[in-house]
């Protein structure tokens, strides 16, 4: 597929996601969100989001339901359909509707279950998995970073149990098949603690 994103140019350009790559990142996730295995998901992003292709595709792949959500309701769907207590498998989401969700379910004082919340589209606050927690205290909250061009994501990290004391969660590591390299301008290897550009490269 050719999906268009602005990313740091500001400019739309069209970005062609080959099948081997979204096969690739289609069969990581499947093993890593294991999840979807019982319940079904929800899907309340534009189709034309990449970030949509984790909720939409990976529980048909394995056969369950997905509900979608109708465009200017992506709050109160959502939020309605966790107030009812049913148990959810993956919900993909960008930090900030994920805090405007928590805030909505936290002032109702509704505790919902989904398995899995990936979170991806922009940096996470620690402060939103702290309201999530508090919402849904046994969901597994995943931070999955990449650019359009890496298809949905390259690199994930779970946050932990007991929360850093930072004010944004960690991008984390690579996913399978794709490797990260932090770079200076002479695209050498920075030593850690250094700060670089981040060069992506595998499947």
């Amino acid at each position: 597929y050719v999906i268009y994103t602005s990313g740091s140019t500001g400019a739309p350009k069209g970005v062609m996601v080959e099948h081997h790559a979204l096969n690739n990142y289609l069969q990581w996730a499947m093993r890593e969100y294991a999840c979807i295995d019982s319940a079904d998901s929800m899907v309340f992003s534009s189709l034309a989001f990449d970030a949509t292709i984790t909720s939409l595709y990976l529980p048909l792949l394995k056969g369950r339901a997905v509900t979608l959500i109708k465009a200017g309701e992506e709050l109160l769907g959502p939020e309605a359909l966790l107030a009812e207590g049913r148990s959810w498998g993956l919900i993909k989401i960008t930090p900030m509707h994920l805090r405007s969700l928590g805030q909505r379910l936290h002032a109702q004082g509704v505790t919902c279950s989904v398995d899995v919340v990936v979170v991806g589209g922009e940096a996470l606050p620690v402060s939103t998995v702290a309201l999530w927690r508090q919402v849904c205290p046994h969901a597994r909250v995943i931070n999955e970073y990449g650019p359009t061009e890496t298809v949905v994501g390259c690199t994930i990290h779970e946050a932990p149990r007991t929360l850093p004391v930072t004010e944004e969660l960690s991008i984390g590591a690579p996913i399978a098949n794709t490797r990260i390299y932090i770079l200076d301008e002479h695209r050498q290897p920075v030593p850690v603690g250094v700060a670089g550009e981040i060069y992506i490269g595998g499947a």
